[in-house]
């Protein structure tokens, strides 16, 4: 009987170590070869090419399909070809997108610009934080590690702090249409990626996941 009890909490510590492991890898949501997990809403879309994902025209979004996502640190590997293009990445939104503006007025948009002010510049949550730094790097890989805690949300941009904000801190007005709407965000959501407009190109080679604790 002692040996049988020994052998069971020996399983049992196993399976919540290897959980604990499961929870602190990498998980790839862009598989580098096609756009399985993923679909596309609004004009513009996304291509594959050279095994990296490229934005065509827009304003639309490529949305990740298979899950919401909270309590999880998301990277982001993206590269802009000028200063000045526009591209995002999507955060807690609620619902299944149909179309591309219920994910900017209902979610948060992790913002990629390098020219643009300090609200609206890459790391900040679009219109809504103020840059804690400027680390974006044009022409050159960026990395984007964005931690979503409950209503907390951390950016970190090339291993420098750019945003901390919680839901419900003070946030500047909505000053124009295309800012977001203000209000809370749900704690976890669907995540994805923003094609601008013909003007704008912006390449991504990895959108990877790690849960925080175990997956939701």
């Amino acid at each position: 009987m002692a040996r049988r009890c020994v052998f069971v909490c020996i399983l049992l510590v196993l399976g919540a170590l290897s959980a604990r492991g499961q929870s602190g890898e990498w998980n790839q949501l862009f598989n580098g070869r096609n756009l399985a997990g993923w679909e596309h809403v609004g004009p513009g879309r996304f291509v594959v090419e050279d095994g990296l994902l490229k934005t065509e025209g827009g304003m639309g979004l490529l949305w990740y399909t298979p899950e919401k996502i909270g309590n999880a640190v998301l990277r982001v590997v993206y590269k802009t070809v000028k200063k000045t293009d526009n591209s995002g990445v999507f955060l807690r939104i609620p619902e299944k997108p149909t179309e591309p503006w219920m994910p900017v007025n209902r979610g948060y948009e992790v913002q990629i610009d390098d020219s643009e002010d300090d609200y609206h510049v890459s790391g900040v949550l679009y219109s809504l934080t103020k840059a804690l730094a400027r680390p974006g790097k044009t022409g050159q890989w960026n990395t984007l590690e964005i931690t979503l805690e409950g209503p907390r949300t951390v950016v970190f941009l090339n291993g420098v702090k750019v945003t901390d904000y919680t839901n419900g801190q003070a946030v500047p007005p909505k000053q124009k249409p295309w800012e977001p709407d203000r209000g809370p965000r749900p704690d976890n959501g669907y995540i994805g990626l923003q094609n601008h407009s013909d003007k704008d190109v912006v390449y991504f080679k990895e959108v990877a996941v790690r849960y925080r604790g175990e997956k939701p």
